[in-house]
Formats: C-alpha cells, sequence, structure tokens
C-alpha cells in the first residue's frame, strides 16, 4: 500500500518542507480523532485542480463513520466523496482551502439515521493552506455530555485552532524515540497555572500507582508528579515543562524542552506527553496524556540490548576500516613508484569515506545518515589525503544546500558518488596556481528525489572525455553507484558562464 510520502509525491508538487508538515501532522492525528469522536481524512490539492483524500484516520473513542478506506477518493463539485458518508460529507474542503478558515456543513447530513456533523479544518503553512483536514463525526445529542467528553472535545477544538494557526503539531525534538499515549491510556487537562482541570479515570489510576494516594483535585500536577519521582532531575525537567507549556508566554515552545518523557515513580514508569494549547501564541493551558508503562519498558530492555548491539558492530566496522585506511597511506608514503602511491590515496579515500558513514550510524539511533554532517567532514579528509601532492589547501570547497537525511542503503553510495566527483575537481579541475579555486556542493530536495550538484570554477571538462563512456576507474565507479545502486542518473555540463563543471546526481526518493 503506497505511503502518504508515495502519495504526496504521486498527487502533488508540494516542498519538502511542506510534505514534512503533514508527515508529522499524519503523525499527530489519532489524538485529534479520540478527542473529537470523529474520523479525519486528509485531502490535498492535485496538479488538475482537484481535492484527493491521500490519508485517513478512524476514532477509537467511537464507531468509524467510513469502514471502507477513502484514501484515493476525489471530492467533486459537490462534496461527493462517492463513499460511505454520502453526497455532502467534503462539502466544506473546498471553502476551507479558499477561505483559510474552519468551514462548517451548512446542514447535517444522515448517515442511515444517525445524524453527521462535518467541518473541514485548513492546515496552514508560512500562512499558505497546503492542505484540508476533513472532520466528520455523529451530531451531539440532546442529553449533556459527561465530564470526560465536554473535556475530550474542548481540548479537540483547541488543537484544530492551532492547526489552522501552523501551530499544530509542533516541530518538537523526539531523540529517545518515545511513543506518544493514547488520549484513552490517560487523559488530564491543565489551567493556564498549571492545576487539573478534568482527569480521566485511567489517569487517575496511573498517577495512583506511581504512588499518589489522595484525588487529584485541583492539585499543581507539577508539585504531584515531582513528589513522586524517583530522580529530582526529572522532577526539575517536569516541572519547567508544564510551566512552559500552561503559560502565557507567546511564541514557540523552546525546542530544548522535552515534551515526551519515560519517568521512574518509586512504584511505575509512565509515558508522559505534554500537548500546550495555544491560541495566537498565547499559552490557554495542557493537555497531558499519561500512560503506564512499567511492564512495556521490562519488554523493551531487550530490544535496546539488540540496537545497542548494532550500533557496535558499525562503530567496530568503522574502527576496522580506519585501520585499513591507515596501513594503505603508510604504504603509499613507502612507495617509490608515483602510479602506486597515488592509487594507494585513492584507496585511502575510498575506504574513509565508507568509514565515516559507519561512523555515523554507530552514533544513531536508527538506519539513517544525515548527509550534511558526513559532507562537512568528508571534505577535510579528502583535502587532507590530497595534500602531499601540493596546493590542495588553496581551494576552497563548501556546502551551499540542505541535502537532509537518507536511509543507509542510499547514503553509502551517494556519500562514494561524492567523494569520487570533489576529489576529481580537487584533483584535475584547476590551473597551476588555483587562484580563487572554489567547488560548492549544493543540494535541491522535494517528496519526490534528491538533487545534488557539484560545481567548480575550474578548466572544465578535458577534451576527448566523454563522461557517458568513461575511461577512468574514478568515473566509472560513479556512473555504476549512480545506476545500480542508487537508481538515478548524474550529468556532466559546463558551469555557470561556461567557467568550470557542473556535475547534477539525482536520486530517486519516490
Amino acid at each position: 500500500m503506497a505511503t502518504l510520502h508515495d502519495l504526496l509525491a504521486e498527487h502533488t508538487r508540494l516542498s519538502d518542507r511542506c510534505g514534512q508538515h503533514l508527515q508529522r501532522l499524519v503523525a499527530e492525528w489519532q489524538l485529534l480523532a479520540d478527542l473529537s469522536f470523529a474520523d479525519y481524512l486528509l485531502a490535498v490539492r492535485e496538479t488538475t485542480g482537484a481535492l484527493v483524500y491521500v490519508a485517513q484516520v478512524r476514532p477509537n473513542t467511537a464507531s468509524t463513520l467510513f469502514p471502507h478506506d477513502q484514501v484515493g477518493r476525489r471530492i467533486d463539485a459537490a462534496g461527493d466523496t462517492h463513499g460511505v458518508g454520502g453526497p455532502g460529507v467534503g462539502a466544506p474542503a473546498e471553502a476551507a482551502f479558499v477561505s483559510g478558515r474552519i468551514e462548517r456543513a451548512a446542514a447535517r447530513q444522515q448517515l442511515g439515521a444517525l445524524p453527521v456533523e462535518t467541518i473541514a479544518v485548513p492546515v496552514v503553512v508560512d500562512g499558505a493552506v497546503i492542505a484540508v483536514l476533513t472532520r466528520a463525526g455523529a451530531a451531539r445529542g440532546e442529553l449533556p455530555p459527561s465530564p470526560l467528553e465536554s473535556a475530550y472535545r474542548e481540548a479537540a477544538e483547541a488543537l484544530c485552532t492551532m492547526v489552522v494557526e501552523g501551530a499544530f503539531p509542533l516541530e518538537e525534538a523526539n531523540t529517545l524515540g518515545l511513543s506518544t499515549p493514547r488520549a484513552g491510556d490517560g487523559f488530564i487537562q491543565l489551567d493556564r497555572d498549571g492545576r487539573v482541570v478534568y482527569a480521566s479515570p485511567n489517569a487517575v489510576s496511573a498517577v495512583h500507582r506511581m504512588g499518589w494516594q489522595s484525588e487529584l483535585g485541583t492539585v499543581r500536577l507539577a508539585d504531584l508528579i515531582a513528589g513522586l519521582l524517583a530522580d529530582p532531575l526529572d522532577a526539575v525537567d517536569v516541572g519547567a515543562v508544564l510551566a512552559a507549556a500552561c503559560g502565557d508566554e507567546t511564541g514557540p515552545m523552546p525546542e530544548e524542552l522535552p515534551l515526551r518523557m519515560e519517568l521512574d515513580a518509586r512504584r511505575a514508569s509512565v509515558l508522559l506527553r505534554v500537548v500546550p494549547l495555544r491560541s495566537g501564541g498565547v499559552g490557554r493551558g495542557a493537555v497531558v496524556l499519561i500512560r503506564d508503562v512499567t511492564e512495556v519498558k521490562r519488554r523493551d530492555l531487550a530490544l535496546i540490548s539488540k540496537d545497542a548491539t548494532i550500533r557496535e558492530i558499525h562503530h567496530r566496522v568503522k574502527n576496522n576500516l580506519q585501520s585499513v585506511s591507515a596501513l594503505l597511506r603508510l604504504q603509499a608514503r613507502r612507495s617509490d613508484n608515483p602510479e602506486t602511491a597515488a592509487a594507494l590515496g585513492e584507496a585511502v579515500r575510498r575506504v574513509s569515506s565508507i568509514a565515516l558513514v559507519h561512523e555515523m550510524l554507530s552514533g544513531s539511533v536508527d538506519e539513517e545518515v544525515d548527509l550534511d554532517a558526513v559532507v562537512d567532514r568528508l571534505v577535510p579528509t579528502l583535502i587532507e589525503v590530497w595534500a602531499p601532492s601540493g596546493g590542495a589547501a588553496q581551494i576552497a570547497v563548501r556546502r551551499g544546500g540542505r541535502l537532509g537525511v537518507l536511509p543507509a542503503d542510499l547514503a553509502m553510495p551517494l556519500v562514494q558518488v561524492l567523494a569520487e566527483v570533489i576529489q576529481n575537481s580537487i584533483e584535475h579541475g584547476f590551473a597551476a596556481d588555483r587562484e580563487g579555486a572554489s567547488i560548492v556542493v549544493g543540494g535541491q530536495r522535494d517528496l519526490r528525489g534528491l538533487t545534488v550538484r557539484i560545481t567548480d570554477n575550474g578548466v572544465g571538462l578535458p577534451a576527448g572525455i566523454d563522461p557517458a563512456s568513461p575511461n577512468s576507474l574514478g568515473l566509472q565507479i560513479v556512473s555504476t553507484l549512480v545506476s545500480n545502486d542508487l537508481g538515478g542518473r548524474i550529468e556532466y555540463r559546463p558551469g555557470p558562464d561556461g567557467m568550470g563543471t557542473s556535475v547534477d546526481v539525482y536520486v530517486p526518493l519516490h
């Protein structure tokens, strides 16, 4: 089944930044569905101008209105998705896309004997509407709602307003990879002072398992949790996070504050997620989701040990490759044959580039590599390897754009390609004086692929060199890696104003 990334790349021309925002939203919108007791559908505008659903989520707190998959269905002018919801379920979506405001259906729709309310929430990034959330749920009955339902719906409306303002989901750091508790695990609503307004029965039970014996009432949650934690530093962190989330400070949440925390109390371990509620940049309180993970944490210890083993393997591979590189470098320096020394120097550089990727993986919690960090560390290595021939220090090599993060199976061959191309420019791209010589590594990335451009202001490609049928080992390696390992393409052309050489390496991500 196609992923959201695949569908966005297929139907839209959204930027990588917009795509990442929608990915974060879909990662968090189960909370919206549960708090709203409603289904949510994510609609984007196709290149043809039509609206199409690319994702949906069903609530855990109510029966779904869409038992059949709605992904891929288009919305016609009347708002008919031709789905189970019937005509008009998608009607407000087009209006929300145009107005940039939350739009409600003019009248309730009828699904059998069940009246249905529909609203459309525009998703805004940098002041522009990039998608629309269509919410469809059972209309509220005549009986007054329970305290839990009222608290849920109030939080849901606040979060929908934040979606319109571009404030939800937050660009929060989750370096520990902690999961998100569901609303049903435990829900606590806080006011601007951090005091409990409402706590669901499951939340009360989780706090009791931590060691609290009384009712929550209107107690300040930070003080309550601080008295139960085994680590006083965790208590300081909880207090800082809740104060920043609930307070009336304007502007974004400080990025260094962890909004997801795993806390160890005297009797239990809990997973805590803090969701600030803000309108117009002003704090309106917060929602705290809490889950007892005491048993889950015990089972996860085995997985943590496995991850540590994988990182240790990458670390040892890196060490072994660096040892091989050092031996080759030593042999090259002792060789009296210039051709042999040059060949060994190239081998040193190629082994070092592979070792650098393994070094990055040894410090990562997943199999992904930050290409920007790799390039920044790779360039000095290339210059150092070439330095014995003289003059490399006069060449300025810099990164002119963001390359981003790639899976290890793509990053490994791409780093080797970049090393070959940059080294080739350093060695053969400039005249002897090298005055003002420079090489720029730039990146342009969208949902479909990554284009890396290496541009120098040197002498250009030598006469008689055909990149399509390379004779040199370096160009043959580049051609093979790009076509076979990356499934991409490479293009050589003159640089800007006819000076130097520009090499474009395109890597498909879709």
